[in-house]
C-alpha cells in the first residue's frame, strides 16, 4: 500500500506557486459558500447538488433514458442558475463595486448577549403593557437578505431606545417587522410574507399570520406582541405559542437563538487559536439551569424547542 501511495505521488513536484493557487481556490470556494448561504437560495443549490448525483448514479448504473432526461435538464439548468440566481448576482457585484463584497453575521460577547437579550425582552414587556404591536425576526440559519431588502437599512446596535421609537405607533416603520441578524437590528419596517393556512384562529392579526408565513419557509424565530390584547407570542417552524410570560420569552430566545451565537463565537475563537498555536510553536495546541424560571415555564420553552 505504501509503495503504491510513494509511486503515484514520486512524479510530483510542489512548488510555491501551488501552495498559492490552493490558497486562493479554497478563499474563493469559501466565499461563494458564505455567499450562498446569505440568501435563502442555499436550498436551491442542495436541490442542484442532488441532481447532479442522481444524474452520476443514473450514468453509473446504466439507466439511459433517466440519464438522457437528467443531462438535458443540467443543460438547460445552467441558463436557468442565471435566471434563478439573478437578483443575489446583482447584489455581489454591487458589493464588490463598494468593496465589500461578503460579509458576515456578527457574533458579540456575553455582556453584548446579555445587554442585547435585556433589551428584547424590557422592549417586549413595554409593548405588551402599553398595547404597542411589535413584530421581531430573529434570523438564524436560513439567511434573510431578501426579507431585509424590504424593509429600511438600520445596522445598529439592539437598544430599548430604539425598538420603542421604531414600534412607536405613528412612525413610518411601525406596521413592519424588525429583522435582527446576529446581535445587531439589521432592518426596520420589513415585509413578511403571509401564512396561507386558512384554519388559523380568526383572532389572529396581520402581524401573527405574517409571523407563521416566514417561520413556513425559514428557520426563522419571530416574536409577536399583539396591538390589540397585548400578549406576546414566538412563531416558529409554522406554528405559534401565544400567552408567553416575559420569562418565558426569555429563556426562549437565550436557549433557541442567543446560546447558538456564543457557541458559534467560542468554535470560531477555539479554531483561531489552534491556528494560533500551531503557527507559533510548530506543533498542534492542546485546549485541554436558568434562575427564576418556574415549571410551567419550562414546560413552553421545550414545547417551542419541539416544533
Amino acid at each position: 500500500m505504501l509503495d503504491t501511495l510513494s509511486s503515484l505521488f514520486s512524479g510530483l513536484t510542489f512548488r510555491w506557486a501551488d501552495v498559492i493557487d490552493i490558497l486562493l481556490v479554497g478563499y474563493i470556494l469559501y466565499l461563494v459558500i458564505i455567499f450562498i448561504r446569505e440568501t435563502r437560495a442555499v436550498q436551491l443549490v442542495k436541490g442542484l447538488l442532488l441532481l447532479v448525483v442522481v444524474t452520476y448514479l443514473s450514468e453509473l448504473f446504466h439507466l439511459h433514458t433517466l440519464n438522457y432526461i437528467l443531462k438535458g435538464v443540467l443543460t438547460l439548468g445552467a441558463v436557468a442558475l442565471i435566471i434563478v440566481f439573478q437578483p443575489e448576482l446583482r447584489r455581489a457585484l454591487e458589493r464588490i463595486g463598494r468593496g465589500k463584497l461578503f460579509g458576515g453575521k456578527g457574533r458579540g460577547e456575553n455582556s453584548a448577549i446579555e445587554s442585547s437579550l435585556g433589551a428584547i425582552v424590557r422592549s417586549a414587556q413595554y409593548f405588551a403593557k402599553n398595547r404597542i404591536g411589535a413584530l421581531i425576526v430573529f434570523e438564524r440559519e436560513t439567511a434573510l437578505s431578501d426579507i431585509i431588502e424590504t424593509g429600511v437599512g438600520i445596522d445598529a446596535h439592539i437598544t430599548e431606545e430604539l425598538l420603542g421609537t421604531i414600534f412607536y405607533v405613528g412612525t413610518p416603520l411601525h406596521d413592519g417587522a424588525v429583522v435582527i441578524r446576529g446581535l445587531k437590528i439589521e432592518a426596520a419596517g420589513c415585509v413578511l410574507p403571509l401564512t396561507g393556512d386558512i384554519t388559523l384562529n380568526k383572532e389572529l392579526g396581520t402581524r401573527h399570520r405574517a409571523a407563521i408565513g416566514l417561520s413556513e419557509i425559514s428557520d426563522a424565530l419571530i416574536l409577536v406582541v399583539s396591538e390589540e390584547t397585548g400578549t406576546i407570542s414566538i412563531a416558529m417552524n409554522g406554528k405559534i405559542t401565544r400567552k408567553l410570560s416575559p420569562k418565558t420569552v426569555e429563556k426562549t430566545l437565550r436557549e433557541l437563538y442567543f446560546e447558538p451565537l456564543k457557541k458559534d463565537e467560542g468554535a470560531v475563537r477555539t479554531v483561531i487559536q489552534k491556528v494560533s498555536d500551531r503557527i507559533s510553536a510548530g506543533r498542534n495546541g492542546k485546549n485541554g439551569a436558568d434562575e427564576g424560571v418556574d415549571a410551567e415555564e419550562l414546560k413552553e420553552v421545550e414545547e417551542l424547542k419541539k416544533k
